[in-house]
C-alpha cells in the first residue's frame, strides 16, 4: 500500500497547501481519499491526472472534502463514470450546486452508513461513525496485510482507538497542537490527543493532518511526540508513505 499526500490543510487551502486529499494505491488501483479544495492541481501533476483515479472515498460532507468531478465530466476526454463512496446524504448539498444532471455521467454514487464494511478494488473498508459537526466516517483500509487508519475530521471518541488498533499508519485529524477551543472540543482533535490515540492503539506511524492554516508544524509534531514515541510527521503535499 502506498499513500501520496495531495494536501492536509484544515478549513481552507493556503498558497502552498491544499485541504485534505490523499491517493492510496495498491496493486495498481488508485483510490482518491477526501479530495479537498486545491488538491486538483496536485492530481494533474500525476501520471494521467484526474483520469488515473479508479474510485473516490469521502469521509464526510464538508465542502473541503468533496469530489471535484467537473474535470472528468465536462472535459474533452470521455471516460467511464467514477465510483464515488460517501456517507448517506453527505454529498447532496455540494452536488446540488450544479444544474441537475449536469455531472450525472461523471460519477456513480455508492452511499454507505458509517459502521458498514465494504470493498473498493483491492481494499477492505471498515468504517466508524465519529463525532464532527456533520456525520463523519472514520475509515480503516486493509490490503495485503497492511492497514491504514484515517479519522477524517473528528472529536474525541473511544472508537478512534478501535479504528486504529495495530494499524501501520494512523492518519489523524490534528487541527490544534495542544488544546481545542472549548466550543469545538467535541468535534476536533489536537495533535496531543492524536498522539495519545496512536499510543493506545499501538500504531506503527502517526501522520498529522487537517492542521489549522498557519499552524507551526514543529509545534504540532512536538505535541504529538510528547504522547507517542513512534515516528510522527505532518501531511504535506508530496509526502509519500509505503507500507
Amino acid at each position: 500500500m502506498r499513500l501520496d499526500v495531495l494536501g492536509g490543510c484544515g478549513a481552507w487551502p493556503t498558497a502552498e497547501r491544499g485541504c485534505s486529499g490523499y491517493v492510496v494505491e495498491s496493486d495498481g488501483f488508485r483510490l482518491l481519499l477526501d479530495p479537498g479544495y486545491a488538491t486538483l492541481p496536485r492530481l494533474w501533476e500525476r501520471e494521467d491526472g484526474v483520469y488515473g483515479i479508479d474510485a473516490v472515498l469521502v469521509s464526510h460532507g464538508h465542502p473541503d472534502h468533496c469530489p471535484l468531478l467537473r474535470a472528468r465530466g465536462l472535459g474533452e476526454r470521455r471516460c467511464e463514470a467514477l465510483p464515488v463512496y460517501a456517507p448517506v446524504g453527505s454529498l447532496d448539498v455540494v452536488l446540488a450546486l450544479d444544474r441537475a444532471g449536469m455531472l450525472a455521467e461523471a460519477y456513480e454514487l455508492h452511499e454507505f452508513g458509517p459502521g458498514q464494511r465494504f470493498g473498493i478494488g483491492p481494499f477492505t473498508v471498515d468504517t466508524w461513525l465519529l463525532p464532527h459537526f456533520v456525520p463523519n466516517a472514520g475509515i480503516r483500509l486493509t490490503t495485503g496485510g497492511t492497514v491504514l487508519a484515517y479519522t477524517g475530521d473528528t472529536g474525541p471518541s473511544g472508537d478512534i482507538e478501535r479504528l486504529a488498533r495495530g494499524a501501520d499508519l494512523l492518519l489523524s485529524e490534528a487541527t490544534y497542537p495542544h488544546e481545542v477551543p472549548r466550543a469545538d472540543a467535541d468535534f476536533l482533535l489536537s495533535a496531543r490527543l492524536a498522539g495519545q490515540y496512536a499510543t493506545r492503539a499501538g500504531v506503527g506511524r502517526l501522520l498529522l493532518t487537517h492542521l489549522w492554516p498557519g499552524t507551526d508544524e514543529e509545534v504540532a509534531t512536538a505535541a504529538a511526540s510528547a504522547a507517542y514515541e513512534g515516528p510522527v510527521e505532518v501531511a504535506v503535499p508530496g509526502l509519500r508513505w509505503e507500507g
